[in-house]
């Protein structure tokens, strides 16, 4: 047997991690860049060693086709994405498509000719971190955004989705496109859990029950420009007070709502931001998270007002740009993750997930499911991130059982997407 660290997906993890590699073991491979591409051109080339066919849709969505005997029914699609944090780690994203890549070679190779489709999927954008919010290649793909209003977007050089994406894809001008919104019979996500929970129980494979809520909100606050050495305190209107002020309130308002919830600013920006000049305007990003939906709601509608009250003498707009409710996955799926488990050999346990994935998406447009794999003090988005080669292994191994069962079936029993 091979060790896990010897291992095909192991090796692979890690010539893939050598692509905008960073100090400490870290990882920076931005959405729409050239790091990406050369990513897409070594997963593609992975994927044509093993007989898979590459293709990709409208909105930079990167496909590994398996073939199935009847090409007309709905696929299963697996999968995560390839774009990290600015100092992100090696295995968020980057194992989901890497197991899926696995499993779906490992099919191939048995010689048998499944019933349907079965596609490795990498999504654009999941991580939002050069263009905000996140997961814009799923949204496209399930309908959820228009893509139109996807390709505005902006990075922070000026740069739009549509003109970064017209240009990564003439780098592959030989792959076929898919339609958006096709149809899917089920999707599988392998991740790391990015949290303590798994790790702390000594349990290799998490069956994700859902995902807890989001919204994401934009603030800017406007005042005046001045001069930090002539102009009196009372005359000011200084966007940064007004920033400090409004995040005081936020934190103690919000933060404090709820032990489950999670309230954070993550992003300001300053303009002018010189040493001697007060601020004439402070952006900042709002992240909010939480498993109860009215809770969630009930907190996303105290930011506007409590802004509204600390912003003065600035005046200030609040824009909300992501509202994610919580989701749960599908009970059938995730009643098979845990029988595979059990038939390998591994200890499972059910757990919701507090980071968003692109599988949020999938889970209205197809019955969906995820497996978790555990990471070190679960630390992610940071090169400290860590994975045990058993860990990932094991994960991978009850993916491609799942995919197995499914990939044979001439009917899925699924419980499928909410009505």
């Amino acid at each position: 047997m091979v060790a896990p660290e010897s291992s095909r997906l192991w090796r692979r993890l890690m010539t893939l991690a050598e692509i905008g590699a960073i100090p400490g073991g870290g990882v920076d491979r931005q959405a729409l860049t050239e790091g990406e591409a050369s990513g897409w051109r070594l997963v593609i080339g992975w994927g044509r060693e093993a007989g898979l066919h590459p293709a990709t849709d409208a909105a930079g969505n990167l496909f590994l086709v398996l073939p199935g005997r009847d090409r007309a029914v709905a696929p299963v699609l697996l999968g995560s994405h390839l774009d990290t944090q600015p100092t992100g780690g090696r295995f968020d994203g980057a194992a989901g498509v890497l197991a899926a890549l696995d499993a779906v070679t490992d099919l191939a190779a048995s010689g048998r000719v499944p019933e349907r489709d079965c596609v490795v999927v990498a999504w654009m954008n999941e991580e939002g971190s050069r263009f905000a919010p996140g997961m814009m290649g799923s949204e496209a793909f399930c309908g959820v955004r228009d893509l139109a209003a996807i390709r505005a977007v902006r990075d922070a050089d000026g740069i739009t989705v549509g003109d970064a994406l017209d240009r990564f894809l003439a780098g592959f001008p030989d792959l076929p496109r898919r339609p958006l919104a096709a149809p899917v019979a089920a999707y599988l996500e392998l991740h790391i859990e990015q949290g303590p929970v798994l790790e702390a129980a000594g349990c290799p494979v998490g069956i994700v029950t859902g995902i807890q809520g989001k919204k994401t909100v934009s603030v800017c606050l406007s005042g005046a420009e001045g001069h930090a050495g002539t102009l009196a305190m009372p005359e000011r209107r200084d966007a940064v007070a007004a920033f400090a002020r409004c995040a005081v309130a936020l934190h103690a308002a919000i933060g404090g709502l709820d032990p489950a919830i999670k309230f954070t600013i993550g992003r300001v920006q300053v303009t002018p931001n010189a040493p001697s000049v007060i601020a004439r305007e402070v952006r900042f990003s709002i992240d909010l998270r939480h498993p109860d939906n009215a809770v969630l709601d009930a907190a996303g509608a105290r930011i506007a007002p409590l802004c509204a009250a600390e912003a003065a003498p600035c005046t200030v707009a609040v824009t909300p740009l992501v509202t994610a409710p919580s989701n749960a996955f599908d009970p059938v799926l995730r009643e098979r993750i845990g029988r595979a488990a059990a038939d390998l050999g591994f200890r499972a346990m059910p757990l919701l997930s507090a980071a968003g994935h692109d599988a949020r998406h999938l889970a209205g447009l197809c019955p969906s499911a995820m497996i978790f794999v555990p990471c070190r003090a679960g630390i992610s988005h940071a090169p400290a991130e860590w994975a045990e080669p058993a860990d990932l292994a094991a994960g991978t191994a009850v993916l491609a059982r799942l995919l197995h069962d499914l990939a044979f079936a001439t009917a899925l029993p699924l419980a499928g997407p909410p009505g």
